[in-house]
């Protein structure tokens, strides 16, 4: 077999042993959830993301499609998180911490757990000593997430910028890049180094996780998603749910709506965890007045 077409069946049976995983609801596959807010001459269609995927994951349907081709601009979450030439300035500024190491700021065996970690995804002893706790709790996170398949360019946002891009269409942001890694830099103390344990005490089920959060989303299962996205965050780390996520739904909320007094066709791409929950967009935009509904 030539190995182009080799390697278009290879993409092909991947793609149907994932749309049969996902399974049937009635006659239509399951789907991530679509939202849209509308108005006499405005729809704003709001979707929730997954930033890191496997490259076989199915998530494309036509409802997805074709909300994104009549949208005539995107708006994500930051745009340039991808790109080293916006990032790495901004993680020397606010990540690194050399003068005050990192193994002086959380005790000895969660400093181990730490290094451990960071020896298996191939990060110097050195450079992990020198981040702050936030930097090291983000940075770990996707260290075993990675070795399981999981790839940031196969997320959800890289793939709708290019075809907007391609397409010549507008893009918009609700964050900058400094913006949104401040939300983690300006965390109090206690919070930051809170942050950094819960992700090592959860390191070992990383891959269990992420894994049941995508079958979630893919499925459109929104119960299950607030389940694994919200429900533990807001119980055990309420300081930290309400700046991450409250607090930006309703700055979110609040661009929306005057996005909304425009005209024209509107797609919004945001990470899932900020679509469900007693505190999501939705939510926030009820108390501006604003009615959401899913696309059925």
């Amino acid at each position: 077999m030539p190995r182009n077409l080799y390697r278009s069946a290879r993409r092909v049976a991947a793609g149907l042993i994932s749309v049969l995983a996902l399974g049937f609801a009635g006659t239509a596959l399951a789907e991530p959830a679509l939202w849209k807010i509308h108005d006499a001459d405005s729809t704003i269609y709001l979707f929730g993301t997954i930033h890191v995927l496997k490259p076989s994951t199915v998530w494309r349907s036509p409802r997805i499609d074709k909300a994104l081709k009549d949208s005539g601009d995107l708006t994500l979450e930051i745009f340039g998180a991808d790109d080293p030439a916006v990032m790495q300035p901004l993680v020397l500024k606010y990540g690194l911490d050399p003068n005050n190491p990192l193994s002086g700021k959380i005790d000895a065996a969660a400093f181990q757990k730490a290094s451990g970690l960071a020896q298996a995804g191939g990060v110097p002893p050195q450079l992990l000593n020198a981040m702050r706790p936030w930097l090291a709790a983000v940075q770990l996170s996707l260290i075993p997430v990675i070795k399981a398949g999981y790839d940031p360019k196969s997320g959800v946002e890289p793939i709708l910028a290019a075809e907007v891009k391609a397409a010549g269409k507008p893009e918009g942001a609700f964050e900058t890049p400094e913006q949104q890694i401040r939300f983690f830099a300006d965390l109090p103390v206690k919070t930051e180094v809170e942050f950094l344990s819960s992700t090592l005490d959860e390191a070992d089920e990383g891959v269990d996780k992420i894994d049941k959060m995508v079958a979630a989303w893919a499925a459109g299962d929104t119960a299950a998603l607030e389940t694994e996205f919200v429900t533990e965050m807001k119980g055990q780390y309420p300081e930290l749910y309400d700046l991450l996520i409250t607090k930006r739904n309703q700055n979110w909320a609040g661009q929306l709506k005057t996005k909304l007094a425009g005209k024209g066709v509107s797609f919004v791409a945001v990470g899932s965890g900020h679509l469900v929950g007693p505190d999501s967009v939705q939510v926030q935009l009820a108390k501006l007045g604003i009615k959401t509904e899913r696309v059925e």
